[in-house]
């Protein structure tokens, strides 16, 4: 399992992993050989453009689904392209999560301008999920492959009363399936009424690409908003949590005093093997009293880095002490969420590099590339 990782991509991904301290205070350790990741001036790469139009299934009426804010996106390679997929949300004058998100696609040959598709390619419908995807909507994607060219989207439905985490496959990136609540079936239940997001499937390099990974026969699933948890599949649609002790979701990586990440860590991109282990970038948000970091603006989301035991998910090996990548530029600070965010959430290598794709600030899309 130590060499699931093609060699090249592993030593590549290893200095880059360690590169991304753009825009903080901790120096790169003397053992690695590498250059920062830079934000290219072409930043934001996305915004709110009023001009895309949609019918709406539910409302039965034309929406601007794209006018309010653009942000949190999934990314992935195909045919030598990034296929980007972004939440779109169409009310300006609604108030933070009041709002209806749907899930935009776009393309790029060079990972940084892109063609956008004209519509969305994943919403609420009036389908057996609606209970669950409206009027939030569909929310922060994260997209994986699978070794038969199965892609897979874990996603968060959003109906304005509980997040849950939801799944959809696809065979052309644009038409999606919807296979349902993650953990629906868990645990007999326990957990279908309870708030979940953010699902970072575990990945491997393999043959050039990023495909979905097997730890002792399972797959396995980083996930989580206040704390990181950890769940298995054997089918990539229905999902077991781990538990602890007391029958309750248990703390795989935690909130921790006067750090970045002191008021919650959650998942970040595809959670992806190296020899390092199993790499997962996360967002930390610092806290608004005495735990946070003083070196951060309260409320802050910016992206840190845990390392996990390939041969036990649950162990963690190395975290990050000081955010790798944090809000510099304007746009970051400014918008729907004014403390500032860089909220990871698309990392994919693609002509010999990588591009770390976020949202800022909840209406903005920025990508951090390597040197």
């Amino acid at each position: 399992m130590k060499h699931i990782m093609n060699k090249s991509y592993s030593k590549f991904f290893a200095l880059a992993v360690f590169s991304l301290t753009l825009g903080c205070n901790t120096p790169p350790s003397s053992e690695w050989d590498f250059q920062s990741f830079y934000k290219p001036k072409e930043n934001p790469i996305f915004q709110a453009d009023s001009s895309f139009t949609f019918t709406c299934p539910i409302k039965k009426e034309v929406v601007q689904w794209q006018k309010a804010d653009v942000f949190n996106p999934a990314a992935l390679v195909k045919d030598n392209k990034v296929y980007l997929f972004m939440r779109c949300e169409d009310n300006p004058k609604a108030i933070l999560g009041g709002r209806t998100s749907r899930i935009g696609l776009a393309y790029s040959d060079d990972g940084i301008h892109f063609t956008k598709h004209p519509t969305p390619v994943l919403y609420p419908d009036n389908d057996e999920f609606m209970q669950y995807d409206y009027p939030g909507g569909c929310e922060d994607p994260r997209i994986v492959e699978t070794e038969d060219g199965l892609y897979v989207m874990t996603y968060t439905s959003w109906n304005h009363k509980i997040a849950r985490l939801s799944i959809a496959f696809s065979k052309d990136l644009i038409t999606w399936e919807k296979r349902g609540l993650a953990f629906a079936k868990a645990h007999n239940g326990k957990f279908l009424d309870h708030w979940s997001k953010s699902g970072s499937i575990v990945t491997k390099m393999e043959g050039g690409k990023q495909i979905v990974a097997k730890i002792n026969g399972k797959y396995w699933m980083y996930w989580g908003e206040h704390f990181v948890n950890l769940a298995w599949s054997d089918n990539l649609i229905d999902w077991i949590p781990l538990l602890n002790e007391d029958n309750d979701l248990k703390v795989i990586l935690g909130a921790r005093k006067n750090k970045f990440d002191s008021a919650l860590a959650e998942c970040g991109p595809p959670a992806l093997i190296n020899d390092e282990g199993i790499v997962l970038f996360y967002n930390g948000k610092n806290s608004d009293d005495a735990t946070r970091d003083d070196n951060l603006p309260t409320g802050t989301y910016s992206v840190g880095k845990a390392v996990f035991d390939i041969n036990n998910p649950e162990k963690v090996i190395f975290r990050s002490d000081t955010c790798l990548l944090k809000p510099t530029l304007p746009h970051e600070m400014t918008g729907q969420y004014k403390s500032g965010t860089v909220f990871g959430e698309g990392l994919v290598h693609f002509r010999s590099k990588w591009f770390l794709y976020y949202g800022t600030a909840d209406s903005y899309i920025g990508v951090a590339v390597s040197r």
